[in-house]
């Protein structure tokens, strides 16, 4: 993953004391939860979904600890990582082993049914995600769907995971907390 991170760069801007435009923030992501062989978070950035916005603010919205769906209330963006899984690891191993990545991001209680892919979990938000780099399936309770670099996938609170072909895949996600009705 690291030649991915190389990639990375998040340009972050706001107002000067003057009020006049200027980047507050140029660099990689602030934070990485994870595991190195099987993918995760790089956070970019996290605020509140309503409410005032104030440019002159210059703190670093995208250095909290990396979670697995928004915080409520919260619109958070972040790139994440996708692996292929290990070939030969048996399933309820493999199943282990994604829950303990998921639990370092408090996803686990997110995993409700492991018997499709292990990584299979379900948020409660509206997820907007674009595939950067490399090439990925969307797996569903009812179907699968391979996406291309370039295509968009509007994620809405539904039980999914991603598979990864070929090599590490890089997406891009927007996420906005909702309740579910």
């Amino acid at each position: 993953m690291a030649d991915f991170r190389e990639a990375m760069r998040r340009v972050i801007t706001g107002d000067d004391a003057s009020g006049q435009s200027v980047v507050i923030i140029d660099g990689g992501p602030s934070v990485f939860n994870g595991d190195p062989n099987l993918g995760g978070l790089f956070e970019i950035w996290e605020d509140a979904a309503s409410g005032p916005l104030d440019p002159r603010d210059h703190a670093d919205l995208g250095a909290t600890r990396a979670v697995l769906g928004p915080r409520a209330g919260n619109v958070q963006v972040r790139w994440f990582v996708v692996s292929p899984l290990p070939e030969g690891v048996p399933k309820p191993e493999l199943d282990t082993m994604v829950r303990t990545v998921f639990a370092g991001f408090d996803g686990e209680r997110h995993i409700i049914d492991q018997s499709r892919h292990p990584a299979m979990h379900e948020t409660h938000s509206i997820d907007v995600i674009c595939l950067l780099q490399g090439d990925v399936s969307l797996i569903l309770e009812g179907s699968e769907t391979r996406v291309k670099p370039g295509q968009v996938v509007i994620q809405r609170a539904t039980n999914h995971a991603w598979v990864a072909h070929g090599g590490p895949a890089v997406l891009l996600a927007v996420l906005i907390d909702r309740a579910v009705m």
